[in-house]
């Protein structure tokens, strides 16, 4: 064996042997429990990142613990390829998307292999593959068939320079996520999948999987489910005419007698229907069609409103009340139209104040008195005043008697509501899945018969700022007699909501799926970051459902359960230009001067010597270029290294920050250990080892060596806690180097740790333990090892160490007998010489035993 590790050449070696013995591909076996363990796949941006080294090491090392548990184990890998991304980039370098995006998946998978990921290549696909997205379409169009899919009207958040749709949480700042320009609200048809239908389910399944409690509060928050009162007030117009009844939904009936106006949306038909003879109404609609539409928003911006000049007739009182055109009422959410209760609602509150209307109050404070609603609005549940024969009900008594009393007048009734809205899945841009659809002359909407798909994507086409080139592609769009395409495209969700069930039978193409997803699904592990806790998981949630529905796969929810992995932050640092701008430069640039606990407290750029500024820790990103690019570092310390320091400085959940003094402390690590079996060998060949004829110090160490094997098992396969886990196998190797004994017995005690050591890490560094396996004279590759099967016999002890403290402090530690009893253990305690000192002249009140870790005594 050399005496030197050399991570290239190690890793080379390792990296070879798996792919030439197929070592990761997957094949079921009913015989065997399977383990499924899958990390959110990438986007293929050109190189992979510091976030994705963290989630695919993460996935890697359980893939590799729970094979050697003995499971078959599946742990596949592909690429989430469609997207804006892509095309901006091929804007900006004249390319088409496809080249440029198959370019970055053969660089990415290079970079992933170079980590020695256990990925069953067999299976990997991306998402622009028509092999891929013709089963997308194919399904979609069976949607359609089952009434599941329809088109219509939106107003949508548009944003004029990337020219597609934007969800709500990709407007940020009323401004588009990705081009910075202000979003528009617009009115286009649009595809949308009815996930409302699936809401309660979606609610309900939420109890059947092992997420994060974070994860579910976000989803059930999301999907919103509350119980109100839908009822309608009359309406007559300016002139004095009937006008539609105007419906509004709340959970608030009991502040019904406290309605001083309604608001209605923009676009909603009262308002259009009002601004057709009042052009300043009409310009403000206008002005409300710009910005996004996201809830988040509309409570942050400034309250805005006109009245229409239309009044509302109290469906209780009788009384009559203005309707005001909102800039905070959305079509999207509700009916379009609230009741305002300014005494009670904030929001309403700042309207009413902003243009001087009427504030009511009918919920008492909690000293029973009309609150004070001079400063703001009192939102408290309470009981009911200045409200007539519901005066003094509580709220779920005031809820009852008035939504009976609006039934029995036929104004209203009970209604079970969700804030979650039916996915609207069109694109209007490009590079996406063609949505499988066509259009006829007389108006007809067709989904593609099986014949008639895929339809793919054309390739060779460069994409410029002006929209999709589809829309003026008569090659793709003109199907003659009148016929015409669908020129939108999918939302890139849908790809990434079925892409796990996919890996199970990547190679069928005859069908979606078989089989073979019923074996693997679900997903047993999920990796990925907790920014995708609502939109992706809850779309691939109802896509699973769908699937279920149309008999495709068995199971109820895709991924049992879910592991969201913290950010890996960075020091940042920056020149302040001319301009106010910021200049930031790369921490690998930087000098930077530390105080003796390693704290920055100056810095310099290496470049010109001169001063810059510390900006914090941040989260890696291009912007404030505080990236560490992965291939060099694998260049320099090698893949062991960077995923040992990956799993070492961090629990998962939390956030990593990087330090390069902690990869370095990492690959010392790696070198002693690699430096300890080599010595080990060289001492010789340890005998049988022999349990009954051990001394005190070889039990020591065998006692230390299954500790470890116990908690790293623990650590591990059920906390998760990778971190922990190294730790323990570094205090193992610790000890043996402290293990000075080379007979027969000693080595092979250090032997049996050793080899503990090597496999606890085979799943975190595995280049280098396939070595070392070898080295140590096994046959069988570290790959097909099983983990180390724990000896409780050997974690017994004949003697236990216990702290002795005097009121608290610290007084003494003793050796004790393991199997002494608590009278035993107490006088021990008592004739410590330095514990007698302290009680000397003082009453022993109370005596405090824990068995096993101290011993209290409570002295006067």
């Amino acid at each position: 064996m050399d005496a030197h590790y050399s991570p290239r050449d190690i890793e080379r070696d390792a990296q070879q042997y798996w792919e030439k013995n197929q070592c990761f591909k997957a094949i079921e076996d009913a015989n065997r429990e399977k383990f499924y363990c899958l990390s959110m796949f990438p986007y293929p941006s050109g190189k992979l990142h510091m976030g994705h080294v963290r989630n695919y090491t993460i996935g890697d090392v359980v893939s590799r613990f729970q094979r050697m548990q003995g499971k078959n184990v599946m742990q596949p890998m592909g690429w989430d390829a469609f997207g804006m991304p892509a095309e901006n980039a091929a804007i900006q370098n004249q390319v088409p998307p496809a080249k440029w995006t198959y370019e970055n998946i053969d660089y990415m998978r290079n970079q992933l292999k170079a980590l020695g990921f256990a990925y069953d290549w067999s299976r990997e696909f991306a998402t622009c593959d028509a092999s891929y997205y013709r089963w997308e379409q194919w399904f979609f169009a069976k949607l359609v068939d089952k009434g599941l899919v329809y088109k219509k009207m939106s107003t949508v958040n548009w944003d004029p320079v990337d020219q597609t749709v934007l969800a709500n949480e990709q407007v940020i700042d009323g401004r588009g996520w990705r081009s910075g320009a202000l979003v528009e609200r617009k009115e286009i048809p649009l595809w949308f999948l009815k996930i409302t239908d699936y809401a309660e389910e979606l609610l309900s399944d939420l109890d059947k999987v092992e997420w994060p409690e974070q994860v579910k509060t976000m989803q059930r928050n999301w999907i919103g489910k509350s119980r109100g009162v839908e009822l309608t007030f009359d309406v007559t117009t300016a002139d004095g005419q009937a006008a539609e009844p105007l419906a509004v939904y709340t959970t608030r009936p009991d502040t019904l007698l406290g309605v001083t106006y309604v608001a209605v949306a923009a676009g909603h038909p009262l308002a259009k229907q009002a601004a057709e003879s009042d052009p300043a109404l009409a310009d403000f609609c206008e002005e409300c069609a710009k910005g996004g539409t996201s809830e988040a928003e509309m409570a942050t911006k400034e309250k805005k409103g006109m009245p229409t000049g239309h009044r509302a007739i109290h469906p209780l009182t009788g009384e009559d009340v203005p309707v005001y055109v909102a800039n905070f009422v959305l079509m999207e959410f509700g009916t379009g139209a609230v009741m305002a209760v300014p005494g009670h609602d904030q929001r309403d509150w700042d309207f009413a104040t902003k243009y001087a209307l009427p504030i009511k109050a009918v919920i008492a404070a909690e000293n029973g008195q009309a609150p004070d609603l001079s400063e703001a609005a009192f939102v408290e549940h309470g009981t009911l005043i200045n409200s007539g024969e519901f005066d003094g009900l509580d709220f779920e008594a005031a809820f009852d008697a008035i939504a009976a009393k609006l039934a029995t007048l036929g104004r209203g009734e009970v209604k079970t509501n969700f804030r979650l809205r039916d996915w609207g899945v069109a694109r209007q841009r490009y590079w996406g899945a063609p949505i499988p659809v066509k259009y006829g002359p007389e108006g007809q909407t067709v989904p593609l018969s099986d014949d008639e798909l895929p339809v793919e994507l054309p390739m060779e086409v460069t994409v410029d700022a002006s929209g999709s080139p589809l829309k003026k592609m008569p090659a793709f769009s003109d199907l003659g007699d009148g016929w015409v395409r669908e020129t939108d495209t999918f939302d890139t969700f849908m790809e990434s909501s079925w892409y796990f069930a996919r890996f199970c039978c990547a190679d069928n193409h005859e069908a979606m799926l078989d089989e073979r997803a019923n074996y693997w699904l679900p997903v047993d592990l999920y990796i990925g970051g907790i920014e995708h806790a609502i939109l992706h998981l809850l779309y691939a949630r109802f896509f699973h459902k769908l699937m279920r529905d149309f008999g495709l796969v068995e199971c109820d929810e895709p991924f049992q359960q879910l592991l969201t992995q913290g950010m890996v932050i960075a020091e940042t640092y920056f020149r302040t230009l001319d301009n106010g701008g910021k200049q930031w430069f790369n921490p690998a640039d930087v000098d930077v001067q530390r105080d003796d606990k390693g704290r920055p407290v100056s810095a310099t750029l290496i470049s010109d010597g001169q001063p810059v500024e510390m900006g914090g820790i941040e989260k890696m990103s291009k912007s404030k270029n505080n990236g560490v690019d992965p291939q060099s570092m694998i260049d320099r310390f090698g893949a062991d290294t960077v995923r040992l320091f990956m799993m070492f400085a961090a629990p998962p959940e939390q956030s990593l920050e990087w330090s390069d003094s902690g990869v370095e402390g990492a690959q010392r690590f790696l070198k002693r250990l690699w430096r300890q079996v080599h010595e080990h060998l060289a001492t010789g060949t340890p005998g049988s080892l022999i349990v009954d004829q051990l001394n005190d110090a070889q039990k020591a160490l065998r006692r230390k060596t299954h500790e470890t094997i116990k908690k790293a098992s623990d650590d591990i396969g059920r906390r998760t806690t990778f971190n922990t886990a190294i730790a323990a196998v570094m205090e193992l190797s610790n000890a043996i180097a402290k293990f000075d004994d080379v007979s027969d017995q000693g080595l092979a005690v250090s032997r049996e740790a050793i080899e503990a050591c090597v496999l606890l890490l085979a799943p975190i560094t595995p280049h280098m333990c396939h070595t070392l396996w070898q080295q140590l004279g096994h046959a069988t590759p570290a790959i097909d090892a099983t983990w180390p099967a724990l000896d409780e016999s050997a974690l017994a002890r004949e003697s236990i160490e216990l702290v002795v403290q005097v009121n608290g402090k610290l007084r003494a530690r003793l050796e004790a007998p393991a199997d002494a009893d608590k009278a035993a253990i107490e006088a021990l305690a008592m004739n410590s010489e330095n514990v007698q000192r302290h009680l000397e002249g003082k009453a022993v009140r109370k005596v405090i035993v824990v068995p096993g870790k101290l011993v209290n005594i409570v002295v006067a």
